[in-house]
């Protein structure tokens, strides 16, 4: 086994001295010191995260035109959607995380428009494999599921109008609880279930690497996925605790849809509770508000009549065939225009409401 893993390291070193001599000769003088970062950014070694200088360069151009940082965009998901490797594959990823998390606006907008055919599983790696050794076998399974985490986050986003968790967001971050005061209950339900499918996505990552020396490469993966939650939690809080005070004023069935949609962040929390994030009174709190919501809104629910719940159970079930395929990105989308997706998942915890609060 040992003798395997080093030959093969060998090999990937090789095919990374091939690329790059490829990408000299062959390259526009314009982009080739876009392609050789992107390239040693997205190596072969299953156990480093790209470089950071190398990163750097590729953020870098997301400083010029509209062009050049489309350009950056399909390098890299050209990278990503030709490799069979699972190092390079769980590089490129990060690389695109790096570009929601620190790129320019412009960089951004390409990346929110990306691919032009829309669609959802966009990045096709739900069946990514490679068991050309163990390491690669184990990071197959980061792969798949950081792929779909990405999908989710930039969907997200597309609801949001927004990044999360962007440095660049700060005007937004400012202005966030004036806005919000001003949104009507179906756009904050919108915003909740959206933020809530990010979380419950988190707690569908992989166990714990069993490979020795790959914990570096997850640990990036990871650390990107904390901030992330973190930020998530605190677009949660703001929007719940809004609805804490539209509470007397809520339709019987906005208030079904926001208890399932807590119900569901709930039963996320034993899984959220063991990320190594640090603010732990910020999360103790956020549980806290989450909970009293939840109970004061299912409370309410029990003085009304117990057959309007029955009746929009139905209602929702004749409707949720249809309101499911509406849930593909709508192609040419930025993040500035969110999408409208469904609320989903609402009738699934109906009978649990009533025998919870009754």
């Amino acid at each position: 086994m040992g003798h395997t893993t080093k030959m093969r390291d060998i090999i990937g070193l090789i095919k990374d001295k091939a690329s790059q001599s490829k990408a000299t000769l062959l390259s526009k003088p314009s982009n080739l010191s876009l392609q050789l970062a992107l390239l040693r950014a997205t190596n072969h070694d299953p156990f480093n995260p790209p470089n950071d200088k190398n990163i750097a360069t590729i953020l870098s151009y997301g400083h010029s035109s509209r062009a050049t940082a489309s350009t950056v965009i399909e390098a890299i998901m050209d990278r990503l959607q030709s490799t069979g490797n699972s190092s390079v594959a769980l590089k490129c990823l990060i690389t695109v995380h790096h570009i929601v998390k620190y790129g320019s606006f412009i960089l951004q907008d390409q990346l929110s428009v990306y691919p032009s055919n829309g669609g959802r599983n966009y990045l096709k790696l739900s069946n990514f494999r490679d068991n050309s050794s163990s390491i690669s076998w184990e990071l197959s399974s980061w792969v798949r599921w950081y792929a779909k985490y990405v999908e989710t986050l930039l969907f997200v986003s597309r609801v949001l109008g927004f990044f999360l968790a962007s440095s660049s967001n700060t005007i937004e971050k400012d202005n966030q609880e004036e806005k919000i005061s001003s949104f009507m209950n179906k756009d904050l339900l919108k915003e909740i279930v959206a933020l809530v499918g990010l979380m419950e996505e988190i707690c569908k990552r992989p166990d714990c690497l069993h490979v020795e020396g790959t914990i570096k490469l997850v640990d990036k993966v990871m650390g990107f996925v904390g901030e992330d939650y973190l930020s998530a939690i605190n677009e949660v809080t703001v929007r719940v605790s809004e609805f804490k005070e539209r509470l007397s004023g809520l339709s019987f069935g906005d208030s079904v849809e926001l208890v399932c949609a807590l119900k569901r962040l709930e039963d996320c929390k034993e899984r959220l509770l063991v990320l190594s994030t640090g603010k732990e009174s910020l999360k103790e709190s956020f549980w806290g508000l989450v909970s009293e919501v939840k109970d004061r809104v299912g409370a309410d629910m029990v003085s009304k009549d117990e057959g309007k719940l029955v009746n929009w159970v139905r209602r929702e079930k004749v409707s949720e065939s249809a309101r499911f395929g509406e849930r593909v990105l709508i192609s040419g989308d930025s993040v500035g225009f969110p999408s409208r997706r469904p609320r989903q998942g609402s009738f699934s915890y109906s009978r649990e409401l009533m025998e919870s609060y009754s």
